[in-house]
């Protein structure tokens, strides 16, 4: 199984890429991938209202067109947007030409629905991203990740993805969930604990830098 912390031998591997944020003071930084879409979107956004915490969401170009008026939601409420593709790409079995059109096809969503000027932070999907496209995408924040929830895996129990998840945290930790259908059992059980969880321990929940 894909284990909840990211190996260590990746950032050393890919030093460029932001996988964690420096740990001064108790921050975490919830990140949510691949939506918007109603429900899972919704369900993620009165979460973090009610307990006032800001995240950042890596947005599917196709899902800003879909859901304008959730996208536009999601930065409404203050949260940043980041670039996820246009269509869900894997950097690995797509040309490069082709993924960094599909790029740019996402940041114009991304500019049209929310008259962003500044230029979002990307994810790759599935972290897959060659080091050719890493160099084309120059001084742009590529964002991975430290703790992985695993939210999407149907096989995992959600008390089961809650603990690990959890086990796997420390300060500076970038966290990925997803608001998406697939996630949408374990992400409904797991994110309010890990909140409220993480709260008491004295974390403080920051958006990625941009």
């Amino acid at each position: 199984m894909i284990p909840h912390r990211t190996p260590f031998i990746l950032p050393l591997l890919y030093p460029t890429l932001q996988w964690r944020l420096p740990a001064e003071g108790k921050h975490l930084y919830l990140t949510f991938d691949d939506g918007p879409v109603p429900g899972p979107t919704e369900f993620v956004l009165e979460t973090l209202a009610r307990n006032d915490v800001i995240a950042t969401f890596f947005c599917i170009g196709e899902n800003i067109e879909r859901h304008t008026d959730l996208f536009r939601r999601v930065v409404g409420e203050g949260h940043v947007a980041g670039n996820h593709t246009h269509h869900h790409r894997n950097g690995w079995r797509t040309e490069s030409n082709a993924y960094l059109d599909d790029i740019r096809r996402c940041d114009l969503a991304l500019r049209l629905a929310s008259s962003m000027k500044r230029e979002a932070p990307f994810r790759p999907p599935y972290g897959r991203i060659t080091r050719a496209q890493i160099r084309a995408l120059g001084s742009r924040p590529v964002i991975m990740w430290d703790v992985l929830s695993l939210d999407y895996d149907r096989r995992l129990a959600p008390d089961r993805c809650l603990r690990n998840t959890l086990r796997a945290i420390r300060p500076g930790s970038i966290i990925v969930y997803h608001d998406s259908y697939k996630a949408e059992r374990n992400l409904m059980y797991g994110l309010p604990r890990l909140i409220d969880e993480c709260l008491n321990q004295g974390y403080t929940f920051k958006t990625i830098p941009v």
